[in-house]
């Protein structure tokens, strides 16, 4: 079948018309032009200055949301290659994932959603698709209004992360939509009901995990923060193992993360001494993330092909299966970099730091009004038609800086310059 049979008008279409490309232009699938419209995009280069769990001043190594978003793309499109989604589809969804985050990374996002508590909150996800739809500078419609990059239904849907508005029933705060975005996100959810989500916002999703569990893990052992030595001691892990039930699986005893470590111990390439600097230590550390990449993609894929074959999987014709046993391994390296990274005081202190810098830009970007916008951002506010409009706005210029451009917006507006980074 070819990509038209398999992804019909509906999933190809835009919500503005766009006219024809010129014959001699590259022939191109609508979602390759959605997967280079991304990759163009400002707001996926912003993701190189904003960090994903230590600063990107912090270290050389470590990675910054952008790194994170292409090994993200990489494993996704690796992901959906076996299963028949469209490859170009499942990597413009992980390359836009995070376009939403604001400075500082999870910890700003903690910050916003209190400081926009009369609009509606924050969340990245739902940050992501305003950007997609509607901040971002591509297209406009007849209006005159952006529409963000006007990305097809299909690759807009794989992209929404939690396919549902802010709700109370929701104890972990997730949503994917902001209420003032309800007419996109309901023409690109047409004809589906509840809140299921198309096969290329779960690959995107695993993606997102796989990566997270093992380049985090590797940047907080190269930068001395994690020593998997450690977990030789049952004290060491009785104490990492609350941080997964705390952050990750509620009710997994120790011994079910005991024997989930002593899976991926078992991989070949486990070290088997103290990462020491070298060449070959790191060498060794890399053939470690290749492998349990291979792993936890090689179990998704074949346990869903069990269970829907090994036809194509598109949209919502099937979902991703997950065996258990792979959830419970990658908490488990996720949980180990929670707990010796993200737990560590010194980082604590500095998320202090960072959520009290972003409520002072807050409130002088708010007293100052459209005058300390960026251009792009100064009708918006103008237009907006009361107080939590405008709140929307100042948080969407805030979301928009990266870790150095909020301190130099609040070394302007505010004065000081607090030193957050080593």
């Amino acid at each position: 079948m070819t990509w038209d049979q398999l992804y019909d008008a509906a999933s190809r279409e835009r919500l503005v018309d766009e006219p024809t490309k010129r014959v001699d232009a590259p022939e191109r699938t609508p979602f390759e032009r959605d997967r280079a419209r991304a990759v163009h995009s400002a707001s996926l280069r912003r993701l190189a200055a904003k960090t994903q769990v230590l600063g990107p001043q912090a270290d050389d190594f470590v990675r910054n949301r952008l790194t994170h978003s292409l090994e993200v793309a990489q494993i996704a499109r690796d992901l959906a290659h076996p299963l028949g989604c469209h490859p170009d589809l499942a990597e413009t969804a992980a390359l836009a994932h995070d376009m939403g985050h604001p400075p500082f990374g999870h910890n700003g996002e903690v910050a916003l959603d209190l400081l926009g508590s009369d609009c509606g909150g924050f969340e990245g996800n739902a940050q992501t698709l305003r950007i997609l739809t509607r901040l971002e500078a591509k297209s406009v419609d007849a209006d005159g209004r952006s529409v963000g990059l006007n990305l097809t239904r299909a690759t807009l849907d794989a992209c929404t992360k939690y396919p549902w508005p802010r709700s109370a029933d929701r104890t972990d705060g997730k949503f994917g939509v902001y209420d003032d975005d309800t007419r996109v996100f309901t023409w690109l959810r047409d004809g589906l009901e509840g809140h299921r989500r198309c096969v290329e916002a779960q690959v995107m999703d695993v993606a997102d995990d796989v990566a997270y569990s093992v380049h985090d893990l590797e940047d907080g052992i190269v930068g001395g923060r994690i020593d998997l030595g450690l977990l030789d001691h049952a004290d060491e892990r009785s104490a990492t193992w609350q941080t997964v039930r705390e952050w990750y699986l509620p009710s997994a005893s120790d011994d079910l993360l005991d024997a989930a470590l002593g899976r991926v111990r078992a991989v070949a390439s486990w070290p088997g001494s103290s990462y020491d600097g070298s060449r070959r230590g790191l060498a060794a550390l890399k053939n470690l993330t290749s492998d349990l990449i291979g792993i936890f993609c090689g179990s998704v894929q074949r346990a869903t092909q069990e269970k829907h074959g090994d036809g194509p999987l598109v949209r919502h014709q099937a979902d991703l299966v997950v065996p258990d046993e792979t959830w419970q391994e990658i908490a488990v390296l996720k949980g180990i970099a929670a707990h010796y990274v993200m737990r560590a005081q010194d980082r604590l202190d500095l998320m202090e730091r960072q959520r009290s810098l972003l409520e002072e830009l807050f409130e002088a970007l708010w007293k100052r009004g459209s005058d300390a916008l960026d251009p792009a951002l100064r009708e918006d506010f103008a237009e907006a038609n009361d107080d939590a409009a405008r709140t929307r706005v100042v948080i969407d210029q805030i979301a928009s800086l990266t870790d150095a451009s909020a301190l130099t917006r609040h070394a302007l507006l505010v004065g000081g310059g607090e030193k957050l980074w080593p």
